[in-house]
């Protein structure tokens, strides 16, 4: 066998070796890049979330100072609103008094008129007496009762002794014998106690 012929038996025998150009990437561990990319977005946005005790504090004392403001604002106005509906109550809180006495204050004026130019007195006092019924509807319709003193014993939630004097009857010993001004109530409240006389 000749030179030439063995030599070239040798260069195909021989394994090609693959040569890396400088410029060229290297394809060994190709996904070492993409992982430090993605912790470093990790890292920053853990930075962006991360917040400054100090300024939260102060978020909440501003939040905390709007909201006293706010409610404060609203309590005195509430408290301005109570204090006029107060006052009008006193102010006004008769009206509807006033207004069902004024029709009876009418028929005593057309009484007082007519009693100038009348003659019959009977016809007059008949008209009195009228006035008088009224009134004393008006006065129960709205809650104010008469309170029961003649002929009863005394009592001191009720009626006021002015005086004592002898008994006309044995059975009135110690009894109311005389009403000097009458007492009233108001549905269950005495607004005026009834000044009587004594049976001794």
């Amino acid at each position: 066998m000749s030179k030439k012929k063995t030599a070239k038996h040798e260069e195909e025998n021989t394994p090609e070796t693959t040569v890396h150009n400088a410029g060229e990437p290297n394809d060994v561990n190709p996904g070492n890049n993409g992982e430090a990319s993605e912790k470093t977005e990790t890292i920053e946005e853990v930075k962006s979330e991360v917040v400054d005790p100090a300024a939260e504090l102060q978020k909440q004392l501003d939040e905390a100072k709007d909201k006293y403001v706010r409610l404060s604002a609203e309590f005195d106005n509430y408290r301005k609103r109570t204090q006029r509906e107060k006052m009008d109550l006193i102010k006004y809180g008769s009206e509807d008094v006033i207004k069902s006495i004024l029709p009876l204050v009418d028929d005593f004026d057309r009484a007082i008129k007519h009693s100038e130019t009348a003659k019959d007195v009977e016809a007059m006092r008949q008209g009195l007496v009228l006035i008088q019924g009224k009134f004393k509807d008006f006065l129960k319709s709205s809650g104010v009762q008469e309170i029961e003193a003649m002929g009863q014993d005394l009592d001191t939630d009720m009626h006021e002794a002015i005086t004592k004097i002898p008994a006309p009857e044995e059975q009135l010993k110690g009894k109311i014998v005389d009403v000097v001004e009458k007492g009233y109530k108001l549905n269950d409240k005495v607004i005026r106690f009834s000044k009587v006389v004594i049976g001794e």
